[in-house]
């Protein structure tokens, strides 16, 4: 039995060339590609194309309008919070007004309005 022999650098060169002309024979023997399968498989990539834009599309819509509902309801929500803070405030201020005594001014005002309402009626 003989001991490895380490290949010498003409060695794997020749068989880097070798391998290299059987690829090439293995390219060169496959038929060519018929037109009419050349046009189906463009096609079919147009569709896929298509498809798939239409997909984006559909998606970047949908996108859209789930944005425009999200800002429709923080608006109403904001809406809805302002109509609640204005209550709040009105009744706030109706019973600071209902908790103050009224002025002499005042008094005056409403005695004078019940004396006119009587001398009316008679």
């Amino acid at each position: 039995m003989s001991s490895y022999r380490e290949p010498s650098f003409q060695d794997r060169t020749a068989a880097a060339a070798r391998a290299k002309q059987k690829a090439l024979e293995l390219l060169r023997s496959k038929p060519a590609v018929d037109p009419a399968v050349l046009e189906e498989r463009r096609k079919a990539a147009e569709a896929r194309d298509k498809a798939v834009a239409e997909e984006r599309a559909a998606k970047a819509e949908a996108a859209a309008a789930a944005k425009a509902e999200k800002a429709a309801l923080k608006q109403a929500e904001a809406e809805r919070k302002a109509e609640e803070q204005a209550a709040l405030d009105a009744a706030a201020a109706l019973k600071e007004v209902r908790l103050t005594p009224p002025s002499a001014a005042e008094m005056k005002a409403a005695r004078d309005a019940r004396y006119a309402a009587r001398k009316a009626r008679k």
